[in-house]
């Protein structure tokens, strides 16, 4: 019989595996079992009403952004259509996370196939490599209508629209698939029990009786070119718009790009802010609960706060739910 390392659990410390043997593809884990944010079963229930109210305000809010997107004629630019491809993956990640989580708070307990965990991590480090590829974009969107407004809507174009938003979706579907590969190919065994409440990339390979170190350089290299290469694009980005607010003379011009581009800034901080937090440093040795914990921000909040934080302050979006409610009300009278 095979010695399995033992991992951790909650309040138990995790005692590395130190003879691995046995085939290299030998996979015995048939299911996996999430042990969620608590276990305490008054603090799950609350939990779950809380978390079902953030579900259902954050799809509805990111639904009117995608919605109003395309009826209001006024929202047809690049800087509304990239927004509307923000919160379309904003509702995908939570769906790919919410939904599971509720269940397994109202069971008091998650236990999900293994082959579900995997697909879950897929999409899930999916669509967390297209949202950073997606803010990128953005800033780039923001430089040229700043820095060039002359030639802004032929650099601009919804051809170019289309190009960008496609390579971006494409790219971060694409960009994990040899992490996942390589995953896959490790040897599962031994204990089932994931300290989280999704099936989090590095919570999984702490199930795996096999040495880590190659696929944590992969995990590495991954990071800098989806997290690091999009925050560098904004950052040069937003240097050169600084420099070109400077030279303007007008405070209406000032007024205007910092209005223009503070929500995006703002997004941007809370995504580097969160996800560098969790992935920028994959070692297995990480305190778990604090991982779980803190991975509550980009799961839930963040998808939460982005179509409040793009729409709060911007007089187009109002101006658009004023004439969508006006339509609904003519019509009602009718």
């Amino acid at each position: 019989m095979m010695k399995d390392e033992l991992f951790e659990v909650v309040g138990h410390k995790s005692i590395r595996r130190q003879d691995r043997t046995g085939p290299a593809n030998q996979t015995s884990i048939t299911q996996v079992i999430l042990l969620g944010l608590t276990s305490h079963r008054r603090t799950q229930i609350a939990l779950f009403v809380l978390i079902l109210i953030a579900y259902l305000i954050t799809m509805l809010g990111n639904l009117l952004v995608v919605i109003l997107v395309q009826l209001d004629s006024r929202l047809h630019t690049p800087m509304y259509f990239f927004l509307s491809n923000l919160s379309g993956l904003e509702m995908s990640l939570i769906s790919t996370i919410v939904p599971q989580m509720l269940a397994h708070l109202l069971k008091g307990i998650g236990k999900i196939p293994f082959s579900s965990c995997m697909t879950q991590m897929y999409i899930m480090s999916s669509l967390a490599c297209t949202e950073g590829l997606l803010l990128g974009v953005m800033a780039y969107d923001r430089y040229l209508a700043i820095c060039f407004p002359l030639v802004y809507a032929m650099a601009m174009s919804k051809g170019r629209c289309i190009l960008l938003a496609t390579a971006s979706w494409a790219c971060g579907f694409f960009l994990p698939v040899l992490t996942i590969h390589y995953i896959l190919k490790l040897p599962f065994c031994g204990h089932n029990h994931i300290n989280h409440f999704s099936c989090n990339i590095l919570m999984v390979l702490r199930l795996v009786c096999a040495d880590i170190r190659r696929v944590e350089v992969i995990i590495m290299v991954a990071s800098v070119i989806v997290l690091l290469v999009p925050l560098l694009a904004i950052l040069i980005s937003y240097g050169l718009i600084l420099v070109s607010v400077f030279r303007m003379s007008s405070h209406a011009g000032w007024s205007k790009a910092f209005s223009t581009c503070i929500s995006h800034l703002v997004v941007v901080t809370i995504f580097y802010g969160s996800i560098a937090a969790l992935y920028m440093r994959p070692h297995s040795g990480t305190d778990s609960s604090h991982h779980k914990h803190v991975s509550v921000f980009p799961a839930v909040i963040t998808p939460f706060l982005n179509p409040v934080i793009y729409t709060l302050r911007n007089k187009d979006v109002h101006a658009a739910v004023a004439k969508v409610l006006c339509r609904r009300a003519a019509k009602l009278k009718d």
